[in-house]
């Protein structure tokens, strides 16, 4: 039992590892092509729907990523898309063109998919009930440090252009090469569960018991996107220097891993909606008073870091919310909506802010995260109560 407990051990830290670079490479990229466009003079909507490509990438592929999973295992999946990742990332150099770039991002997309939606099933589901929240906490924490150091590269690109993506690519590759020692896995599977029902079933009976458990990654991936994709033109545009636009959103992370943990616990405590909703409604508040000192570069870098630890547990809470709510044979088709959502969200948010950059006459584009976090705020306040009903009827 003690060996066996080693290797469980041994497993989760090696995908929370891979978690965390794949962070990294992602928090790195966007802000990276949002400040060479933008300094190459692409306009701010064209910047903000060249970063939708990733997440193009993974609502593409997702209706066919559950089927796979099933079929081959975790750990071919993680292989799969930690690859394509590691390719499309050394590819970046070859090329600079805002629809090759394009395209490499759709790929990366793709491969994130496959990567985050085969490590997160397989922690949800060798994960004890009583370890939930801790493991996804460490998950998303993982992920949020990774994310976090990515946007501290971005001035590299002053030294070589090429060099960011070429460091990004080889750490990529070095935690990739872990995957290679777990032993492959498979989701659960029970005579007469959902898992030998049809996609569209399983998605209808996962939306029915959790829907609200995917609107916090939804409004996760509308932040995450658009702080780090337009948040910096945005930036450039009111002559904040691009360093200390990197400590801004590096700012934002180190909030959220500092209080992952100990949301997470306190979930397990007090409930996922309650935390939620404290979370989603001081992250209003402190995203709106961020938007009256925005000359005051150090006081907004305050705000953000403030601001992450309210939200910045927002997608790991709402995969422990689904967690508590599903069966486990739906399991991989919850967490795959949880990456639906969060693509979605994702997709919307930098193309929205790219527009809203352009046509919103000088507001600032603060307000605009601000008033998203609200309005899931109000959804989650006056929907949660429902859906209690709902899941003891489904039961």
């Amino acid at each position: 039992m003690g060996h066996l407990l080693k290797n469980e051990q041994g497993r989760f830290w090696i995908l929370v590892a891979i978690v965390s670079i794949s962070g990294f490479s992602q928090g790195m990229l966007l802000p990276l092509i949002a400040v060479i466009f933008e300094q190459d003079g692409v306009s701010s909507a064209l910047n903000g729907l060249s970063a939708t490509g990733l997440y193009v990438g993974t609502l593409v592929i997702a209706p066919f990523m559950e089927p796979q999973l099933r079929k081959f295992g975790y750990k071919p999946l993680i292989l799969a898309g930690g690859g394509l990742v590691i390719a499309s990332l050394l590819l970046f150099p070859l090329w600079k063109s805002v629809l090759f770039w394009f395209v490499l991002r759709v790929l990366i997309g793709i491969g994130d998919q496959a990567l985050h939606f085969s490590t997160q099933t397989w922690i949800t589901s060798f994960s004890p009930q009583h370890k939930l929240g801790r493991n996804i906490a460490i998950y998303g924490m993982s992920f949020s440090v990774g994310f976090g150091a990515g946007p501290l590269f971005v001035p590299l690109v002053e030294i070589f252009e090429a060099l960011p993506f070429i460091i990004s690519g080889l750490l990529c590759l070095a935690a990739w090469s872990l995957v290679f020692f777990l032993k492959n896995d498979f989701p659960e599977n029970t005579a007469g569960s959902m898992a030998g029902k049809g996609t569209v079933s399983r998605f209808k009976a996962a939306i029915v018991i959790a829907w609200v458990a995917f609107l916090p990654p939804l409004g996760y991936g509308f932040l995450e996107a658009s702080l780090n994709s337009i948040y910096p033109v945005y930036a450039l545009r009111q002559s904040i220097e691009v360093a200390m636009v990197s400590i801004m959103l590096a700012a934002f992370s180190l909030g959220a891993i500092a209080t992952q943990l100990p949301l997470g616990a306190l979930s397990d405590r007090i409930g996922r909606r309650n935390v939620l909703m404290i979370g989603l409604l001081g992250g209003a508040i402190t995203f709106g008073a961020a938007s009256f000192f925005e000359t005051n570069a150090w006081v907004t870098v305050g705000f953000f870091a403030l601001s992450g630890m309210f939200v910045g547990s927002m997608f790991s809470l709402g995969i422990s919310f689904m967690a508590d709510l599903m069966p486990k044979d739906l399991l991989p088709t919850g967490n795959l909506l949880c990456g639906i959502a969060f693509s979605i969200g994702s997709l919307s948010g930098p193309f929205l802010g790219g527009l809203f950059i352009e046509y919103a006459g000088g507001l600032s584009f603060l307000l605009l995260i601000a008033a998203m976090l609200l309005l899931l705020f109000v959804a989650v306040l006056l929907r949660g109560d429902k859906e209690k009903v709902e899941v003891a009827d489904a039961k």
